[in-house]
């Protein structure tokens, strides 16, 4: 595994729910924004079917606390919501225009997504809005850079914005880690502070946030020389 390339001073991180960022990348966000960097999260749906013992309107605004408290512990204070709804992302044109409209608004050097592919592993079947949004985000970023494709956004004052980078986590092609020992610990918060999700999520899920962290940062980091890694596909564009 090759160490990712840390030349960039923002960053925007776009995935499908409250969590998808806790699961690993929360400790190399916390890297980056000790370096300085500018991270900012957005979150295509608020998460709201998320807990089956919870009502949705009342499940998404506490799943939006959640992902704001668990980002403030990485060092991110900028955390939207775009209001699509959770369990039906659908790839399209309305997904790639939202996508765009993001990263033409934001501006960022880089962006920061969740795993496309339809597996996690073999035999380990992804979830569909993982897969649609993911699929989205690599065709949006382009999207963003052409001003000839959704036009309505010049309307709006946003111009033409290039990235060239995607750095996908969880990716069963990754290739490239980022060292998260220092920051590790600092992962594990973010993730406990989604307490309400972790506790709703059945007799089978997780148990301690702690151990499964530690399983896979063990794992990554043993390919990248360290104790402690998150790693990533990247996609240059």
């Amino acid at each position: 595994m090759l160490p990712i390339d840390e030349s960039w001073s923002s960053a925007l991180a776009l995935v499908a729910h409250p969590d998808d960022l806790e699961y690993g990348t929360a400790a190399a966000i916390a890297r980056w924004t000790d370096q300085g960097k500018k991270v900012a999260y957005c979150l295509v749906t608020s998460g709201e079917a998320g807990i089956e013992t919870i009502e949705p309107e009342q499940c998404g605004p506490l799943r939006e606390a959640e992902e704001r408290a668990g980002a403030s512990l990485v060092g991110v204070d900028v955390v939207e919501f775009l209001g699509y709804p959770d369990g039906m992302l659908e790839y399209g044109l309305d997904l790639r225009g939202a996508v765009a409209r993001a990263v033409r608004r934001h501006r960022p050097d880089i962006i920061v997504t969740g795993n496309h592919h339809d597996t996690w592993e073999p035999g380990v079947q992804n979830q569909a809005d993982h897969i649609a949004l993911g699929r989205a985000v690599i065709d949006g970023v382009r999207d963003a850079g052409n001003r000839w494709v959704f036009r309505e956004l010049l309307a709006e004052g946003l111009q033409p914005w290039r990235v060239t980078q995607i750095l996908v986590a969880d990716s069963p092609l990754a290739a490239h880690g980022v060292n998260v020992t220092d920051t590790f610990d600092r992962g594990v918060a973010s993730l406990e502070a989604h307490g309400e999700y972790l506790r709703n999520l059945g007799p089978n899920a997780m148990s301690e946030p702690r151990e499964f962290l530690d399983a896979m940062a063990r794992t990554a980091g043993t390919r990248l020389g360290c104790r402690f890694a998150v790693s990533f596909e990247v996609i240059n564009l």
